[in-house]
């Protein structure tokens, strides 16, 4: 794996960040990343470029972003650490992989707000 150059997959991972982020900008205003997906067990090539949005504004905001880039519900899983909770879902979008992660935080026994 070259980590010395600028690689086709890096500059198309980058493309398609761009036409993303420009086709939906009346969505919630995601963290936004190129990077790369080392995730065995999956039909990705290991080690593959693509995008990740993160949203750390809650799962509404994901909801809208996973709705919008079509990414089927059935790819959604979830994780956690502490109070902080996340939901992710994957996809191919403008030929390279997707993953849009929503951040939330569950309220600890004694705060005042427990929606």
């Amino acid at each position: 794996m070259d980590t010395l150059h600028t690689t086709t997959s890096q500059i198309n991972a980058a493309g398609a960040l761009l036409a993303i982020l420009t086709a939906h900008t009346d969505l919630p205003a995601p963290v936004a990343q190129v990077q790369q997906f080392f995730e065995p067990g999956t039909d990705l090539p290991f080690g593959a470029w693509g995008v990740k949005l993160s949203l750390h504004s809650g799962l509404t905001a994901f909801e809208q972003w996973r709705e919008a880039l079509d990414l089927d519900p059935a790819t959604t899983d979830s994780g956690k650490t502490g109070t902080t909770r996340w939901l992710s879902a994957h996809g191919t979008r403008h030929g390279v992989p997707i993953e849009v992660a929503g951040f939330y935080t569950l309220p600890t026994a004694g705060d005042e707000e427990l929606s």
